[in-house]
């Protein structure tokens, strides 16, 4: 950010603290006035008729004042029913006696005279006759009730010295929530089916008599679902600005709160707000965050299942006519209440896929515009090797690439600057020293990663690009392979090669040194979960069975581990075998691509086709140079 975009969020910041305050201090005043004129109106008075007592006390007050008493000695005499009247002056309670007798008590707080008002008032039929001079109904109350309505003053004043802040930022929250968005279809690469889906609700809001006509109900609301980054926000960004309406946007968080209720009064707050504003689109991000229902709620579970609650009334409490539509965005769509997910709230579940090889050209494009001095590219390479990769990661490399070339203080973003961060995103910062391996540590990581290597070239799993045995991140070497085609469908013979691939670093350690290293944690964590995934869910095990377990836990049906480990450690000693032949069948090409690395560190991937008496350019013809979608790395 530049130094005047600093100063103008900074200038823009204090102006906002300078409006809290400003509002703050109006309602404390507000609030103080209204409570201190309350208070003056209400406060205990008696009857202000003069009685010949308090005519002759406004006058002069010797006659009591001259025999000063203790209230207690006032109450003996209430008890015993000697008091005749008692007037209340601003320092001292005048008391006479049916007798004659007359004294004066202390009462500077008002304390005396505010007891005695209660005894009066409590009894249906006073004893005795009570009231105030004229000055005192003119100081509108006595001195110990101001302090006390000073207490409830103060008090008043902390609780919204603390609940200010919040209400602040709920209202402000609110009112940037009116402003419409300016992202469009166009402005979003990729997501085409979710983009159409998305289209067809765009038609229903800008066009609902078209649907009325027919008797068809718009949809409530949509649920949009995908990986992290996939541009979810986006697409509702987008379709409220295709639409033509006004767009909220809130998160599933929002909702919550450390005071009881508040999470249930925001959601009514948010709803009647789209109501008022409809046609409207509201955004609820992340809206996983709201949460299940416990059935059995424990103590702090019950508040979120009452914001539930609410959430699904309120969804019931409008239809598509209204003009307003609920979208949802989750990467957890499992964590959803199920009655929040049915037909009816959610009518539209719409998955929003990692982008694919014509999109991921599109974004590089897009965001390579953005930055300034950019070289020509192979933007055809560059998507190819950003596979598997998100809009949002996209984004962020290429950013990366601007950072390195300016690191470098380069001219212009070359290639080869996006490439580094594509391997940066993939595996981790390049080394920056060097790192002290010993001989045997330098041999045992080259072997290692010769094994990935040539098994990978030679069951063609992919393209391998490069193979280095410098330390990358957590990695203390890196085999880098580019599948050669964006693949949703994997066969069992295709699972079992990459298993291959994981294992062959270990099988090349023992089979150079009779023994393996913990280097390969990492690729035997990755067959691991690749043939319980085999076993477990594919039917691809060894026993040839049908059976899903998650499904069977789900049931209720208890399921031996035994049996699945045994079936998954069989599964990789199958494959572990295969692996230690198809080593021992290229021992030679082996003693190569070792001896490379150990010599120059870092090889192409051409070398090892050309060690193994293979043709890349035969094998992959349309295939550009590049990286892979997983990097296979040992510790």
């Amino acid at each position: 950010m530049s130094r005047s975009g600093s100063k103008t969020r900074a200038r823009a910041l204090k102006r906002n603290r300078y409006w809290q305050s400003a509002v703050g201090i109006a309602c404390t005043f507000l609030i103080a006035g209204g409570t201190w004129l309350y208070a003056a109106n209400s406060a205990p008075t008696s009857s202000n008729a003069a009685t010949a007592m308090a005519e002759q006390i406004q006058h002069d007050d010797t006659a009591w004042t001259e025999h000063d008493s203790r209230f207690s000695n006032f109450v003996d005499d209430l008890r015993a029913g000697h008091v005749a009247e008692a007037v209340s002056g601003n320092e001292h309670l005048y008391v006479t006696l049916k007798d004659g007798a007359r004294y004066a008590i202390v009462d500077q707080l008002g304390l005396a005279a505010r007891q005695t008002y209660d005894f009066v008032a409590k009894d249906s039929t006073p004893r005795f006759q009570f009231s105030e001079l004229k000055e005192k109904a003119s100081a509108a109350f006595s001195a110990g009730y101001a302090i006390d309505m000073a207490m409830r003053l103060l008090i008043i004043g902390v609780v919204l010295s603390v609940a200010w802040p919040m209400a602040w930022g709920f209202i402000t929250s609110h009112l940037k929530r009116r402003k419409k968005t300016r992202i469009t279809f166009d402005d979003v690469i990729g997501c085409g089916e979710a983009k159409q889906a998305l289209l067809d609700i765009a038609a229903a809001q800008r066009h609902p008599e078209r649907f009325s006509a027919l008797g068809a109900r718009p949809p409530r609301g949509v649920l949009l679902t995908g990986l992290p980054g996939t541009g979810k926000t986006h697409l509702a960004k987008a379709l409220a600005e295709e639409c033509g309406v006004n767009f909220i946007a809130a998160t599933g968080s929002d909702f919550s709160s450390m005071f009881y209720g508040v999470g249930i009064i925001k959601v009514r707050n948010l709803f009647r707000q789209a109501r008022r504003k409809a046609p409207c689109i509201v955004l609820i991000d992340e809206i996983d965050g709201i949460g299940k229902r416990a059935s059995e709620p424990r103590m702090g579970e019950t508040e979120q299942n009452r914001i539930v609650n609410q959430f699904l009334t309120e969804m019931d409490g409008f239809n598509g006519a209204d003009g307003v539509l609920v979208i949802g965005a989750t990467n957890l769509a499992e964590s959803l209440d199920p009655a929040l997910r049915r037909e009816g709230r959610f009518d539209r579940t719409i998955a929003v896929p990692l982008p694919t090889l014509e999109d991921r050209k599109g974004l590089i494009s897009l965001y390579l515009k953005k930055l300034k001095n950019v070289a020509p590219m192979d933007i055809e390479r560059l998507a190819g090797t950003c596979m598997g990769l998100t809009p949002a990661a996209i984004a962020s490399l290429v950013n990366q690439a601007a950072i390195f070339a300016a690191r470098e203080h380069a001219s212009s973003i070359e290639e080869r600057h996006v490439v580094d961060a594509i391997e940066t995103n993939r595996i981790g910062e390049q080394p920056s020293g060097v790192t002290p391996f010993t001989e045997h540590e330098r041999l045992c990581i080259a072997v290692h990663e010769a094994g990935h290597a040539l098994t990978a070239a030679r069951l063609k799993i992919g393209k391998v690009d490069k193979v280095t045995i410098l330390p990358r991140g957590q990695a203390l070497g890196v085999t880098l392979v580019i599948p050669t085609e964006d693949k949703r469908l994997h066969r069992k013979s295709e699972l079992e090669n990459r298993i291959v691939m994981l294992l062959a670093g270990r099988a090349a350690e023992k089979m150079y040194f009779n023994e393996v290293s913990s280097g390969a944690s990492m690729d035997l964590q990755e067959a691991t979960k690749i043939a319980l995934s085999m076993v477990s869910g594919l039917g691809m095990g060894p026993s040839k069975h049908l059976a899903t377990l998650s499904v069977l836990r789900e049931a209720g049906i208890e399921v031996e581990p035994g049996q699945t480990l045994e079936q998954v450690n069989q599964l990789l000693r199958e494959q572990e075998a295969v692996c230690d032949a198809l080593l021992e069948e290229h021992r030679d090409a082996m003693d190569f691509i070792v001896d490379r690395l150990l010599m120059e560190e870092t090889i192409d991937g051409v070398e090892v086709y050309g060690a193994l008496g293979m043709n890349v350019r035969a094998l992959h013809p349309h295939d550009s140079q590049g990286l892979e979608q997983a990097a296979f790395t040992t510790e």
